[in-house]
């Protein structure tokens, strides 16, 4: 695995941690503008999104992946699901509502419910983005390509980061949402994914992907599997927790006040 045209890193390094930081300050302006005290553990959640983000781009784990594949692993475990899931738990789209006027508030609105946005939030077209991406980027040479063209390269690492958003934002579903889905065709999708995911990264072991050897395959495959479980253990709770918090039967005001006594 290696990087050519190495100039162009440089100047695209300076112009991520430029967008990392406005969209860091963009935030936090808004968040403080609410005229109720927005949730702390959001705004930790941006950053700590962003700064998943950032260190897959910019620094030492950026430059190891392009010749380790077990670093390359780690990298898309943060950029494609971690980030991910950290930025949509901290409802972005809801703190553009509550900070826009209300006539840009509509026209934001307006987009979220056109036949685009409902076509690529549809839970089974977020999963070929996502997974069916993933596929298509280890099991031909698109792998070994993007570390020869620098524009694939970030081409390919912004529909990673992107995917995994919109997955996650739409198995969730905490944000606004126009054309919601229910918990258990959301479910049936997410079982899916991690199928899909999990066999990928097992496929890595009699296969490696172009470019890689079998020693470095292996450890990036377990890599891939195991600490996949992990985050995806995380949003199946989460969706199990939201879909219990609005199921379960509402106490009366008595009750509640009977069992307080």
């Amino acid at each position: 695995m290696h990087a050519h045209h190495q100039d162009v890193f440089p100047v695209m390094d300076i112009v991520i941690v430029l967008i990392v930081v406005l969209l860091i300050v963009a935030y936090l302006y808004a968040a403080l503008r609410q005229t109720q005290e927005w949730s702390l553990f959001k705004i930790v959640s941006w950053i700590a999104g962003m700064l998943c983000g950032l260190v897959v781009m910019v620094g030492p784990l950026a430059e190891q992946m392009h010749h380790h594949f077990v670093a390359h692993m780690y990298g898309h475990l943060l950029l494609g699901m971690l980030a991910p899931l950290l930025l949509v738990l901290a409802t972005p789209i809801t703190l553009l509502f509550r900070t826009l006027p209300a006539q840009q508030g509509r026209r934001i609105s307006k987009l979220l419910g056109s036949r685009y946005v409902r076509l690529v939030t549809h839970p089974v077209v977020a999963l070929i983005l996502n997974t069916g991406g993933l596929w298509l980027l280890y099991r031909t040479d698109l792998f070994m390509l993007m570390h020869h063209y620098p524009v694939l390269h970030y081409l390919i690492h912004f529909h990673i980061f992107m995917a995994g958003y919109l997955l996650t934002s739409v198995m969730l579903e905490i944000e606004p949402t126009r054309h919601p889905y229910s918990f258990k065709y959301r479910s049936i999708v997410m079982i899916v994914s991690i199928a899909l995911h999990q066999i990928l990264s097992k496929s890595f072991y009699p296969y490696p992907p172009a470019g890689v050897s079998t020693e470095q395959s292996q450890q990036g495959a377990m890599v891939m599997y195991y600490g996949g479980d992990i985050i995806e253990l995380v949003i199946i709770y989460m969706m199990c927790l939201s879909w219990y918090r609005a199921v379960r039967p509402r106490r009366k005001k008595d009750d509640i006040q009977l069992n307080i006594i």
